[in-house]
This record gives C-alpha cells, structure tokens and sequence, in this order.
C-alpha cells in the first residue's frame, strides 16, 4: 500500500438479539466477511452474552437495543434479531440515529409501519433491508435454475411448504404472542413462503386461506394453508404446519411437461447450530441423498441441490453500503418493498378468514 491510499472501509455493526437470528444467522455471517466488524451484541441474558464473548473476542455486549443506539457513533449498521413486535420502534429510532438497518423477517408486524419505514431510510438516505435469506436455500437456488432454463415447460402449480414436529413452544416470546404481536406460524414460516413464491412467478392475491391453532399453549396460528393466484397465471399452494408428524416434500412443482419433486430443509443452519462456519468448504453443501427428483413418473432423474448461500446477503449489503449506499446504484439483497408486499399478503390472508387466527 503507498502512503495515498486509503484503508479500506470497515462496516462497524450491532446485532441486537443473540438468540436464533443472531446467533446462528447473522452473526456468523458477519464475521465470515471481512468487510464487516462485529462490534457490538445486545442481550439481556447472561448466558447468551458469555456466548457472544467467546465466539467473538473484542466484542462488546450491552443489555439492548437502546445501549445499542448510545453508541450510534460509532456504528455504522445494526442488524435486528429481536420479536417482530419490536422491529418498527427499534428500526425506527436505529435509522434517525443515522445508521443502516437490517431487520430480520417478518419485516414489521403491518404493511403501514413498512411503508412507513421505507419512506422514513428513503428520506433519511439511510440502507434499509429486510432478511429473506432464504432466497439463497440451496432448493431454492436450484428450482431458480430450472424454471430459468424452462426446464418443467410452463409452470402450473406450485406447492412449497415448511412443516415441523414441535407439539410445545419452547421460546417464551413465541408462547405468549399473538398475531398483532406478530406471533405464528404465517408470520413467521409464512413470511418466507410467501416471499419465494413472488419471488419466482410474481405478483400475486390470495385466492383462499386456512389459520388453525391446534397445539393447546398456540395465541395465534401454528397450521396455515393459503393458495396465491399469481397474474402470471401460476397457482401457489403454500403449507405451514408446526405439529406435522409426517411431512410433505418441502416443493413440489408440476410443470406442462415436467415436475420437480425435492424433500427435505436446507443444511446450512444446522450446520451453524453444529459449530461449522460459513467458510467452511462443506457449509451449504447437501447431502446427494436429499436430490431432488425432474421429469415425469417413469422418468425421473436425480438433481444434485445446488450449494446454499446464505453469505451472499451480507456480500451484497456491504457492496451497497461500500459503494454510497442509497446513491449506489448497486442492488439491494431485499427491497424492503418486497417485504411489505409480503405483509400485504399476510393482511389479505386473515382478511380472508374474518381476522380470526
């Protein structure tokens, strides 16, 4: 380096909650990019702090959002991992403090207090996203490819579901939220369903809606059916289900003159959870065991899933932010629009159902 060029530019970042989101997803994914430092965590709990220290030394922990926002200063991007009951007010207060923000999914727990927050980081010239990361699953990734390489003719359904065996609730903040809480399964599986199906065949109404709460400590909804008719012409069936003892294929999609059949969930959180890292060479890597199937029945062949890539919504994020953020013309790694049209669903959904969960 000569003495005329500058250091590169480091994103100081806070990630405010370290349970799941922020343990497993997002910081990870911070400290696998060196563009980014990992400065601060916000959690009240003692265990989690400890946590945090050790797998990050330097890091510095406070007890919440608000230590967060004393220290704006000396930030430049707080990432948001707490209950969706808290993402407007704290990414409200985080952007007029003069950060970025990234808000875990569900984005806001209203399309208004969406489109509020997207108007407040426009006018702000502030870097606002919203973490759908799993438009990088690897599945995902692979269904992108065929349906660019029209390889199923034109797509006539489209089923995609998230189905778990959870018969109790075991975060506290889950079993006592309701849906104006921004708690249940649509919320929170649904958000990323919904999300994937726009994402692939667009716009879209919902054409019918079931909300069931069948485990007895549920406040909102833990058994989701809804069908999207995408303008595309495409018919999405979307299944969330958290007391599922037999599970579906998590995508099913037929085609005019081919299907594409793939079960299981994508490997890279548990791979996380397992103490791997996303620079790992076997992160996002699945298991050939789990391929999916293509063709029709009596002729189906195996397709390899493609590697999963959660890392490149970070890398796409500090491309924005390095390269002048809201004057970039670089792409966001989610509009934050989009999320809001997933809430629209969402509304659209209960509206359907009478509002009742």
């Amino acid at each position: 380096m000569t003495g005329t060029e500058a250091e590169p530019r480091t994103i100081r970042t806070a990630v405010v909650g370290f349970g799941l989101s922020g343990s497993v997803f997002h910081a990870p994914l911070l400290d696998a990019d060196s563009r980014y430092s990992l400065d601060i965590v916000a959690t009240s709990n003692a265990d989690r702090q400890a946590a945090a220290t050790g797998r990050y030394p330097g890091v510095r922990t406070v007890p919440d959002g608000r230590a967060v926002l004393e220290r704006a200063d000396s930030l430049d991007l707080v990432v948001l991992g707490t209950p969706p009951a808290t993402h407007y007010p704290l990414a409200k207060a985080a952007l007029e403090a003069g950060l970025d923000v990234v808000v875990d999914k569900p984005f806001v727990i209203s399309s208004e207090e969406g489109e509020e927050l997207v108007s407040l980081a426009r006018d702000l010239g502030r870097t606002l996203t919203v973490f759908h990361n799993r438009r990088w699953d690897g599945d995902y990734l692979t269904l992108q490819k065929l349906l660019a390489a029209e390889a199923l003719g034109t797509v006539l359904r489209f089923e995609s579901r998230f189905e778990r065996w959870t018969p109790s609730i075991a975060k506290a903040w889950k079993a006592r939220a309701t849906a104006s809480d921004g708690g249940g399964a649509l919320f929170d599986l649904g958000s990323h369903l919904i999300d994937q199906a726009i994402q692939l065949f667009g716009p879209a109404d919902v054409a019918h809606a079931e909300l069931q709460a069948r485990r007895s400590d549920e406040r909102a909804d833990d058994d989701v059916f809804l069908v999207l008719r995408h303008h595309s012409g495409v018919l999405s069936h979307l299944s969330m289900n958290m007391l599922c003892a037999q599970q579906a294929p998590r995508f099913r999609v037929l085609g005019s003159v081919g299907g594409f059949t793939k079960h299981g969930v994508d490997p890279q959180e548990p791979f996380i959870v397992a103490g791997g890292s996303p620079l790992d060479q076997e992160y996002g890597v699945e298991a050939p065991d789990w391929a999916g199937v293509l063709g029709r029945d009596g002729h189906l062949d195996r397709l390899p899933t493609e590697r999963g890539n959660y890392p490149e919504f970070y890398r796409l994020l500090a491309d924005k932010i390095l390269d002048g953020g809201t004057e970039s013309p670089l792409p966001l790694p989610v509009n934050p629009e989009d999320a809001v049209e997933v809430l629209r669903i969402i509304e659209k959904a209960r509206e359907l159902v009478g509002g009742r969960t």
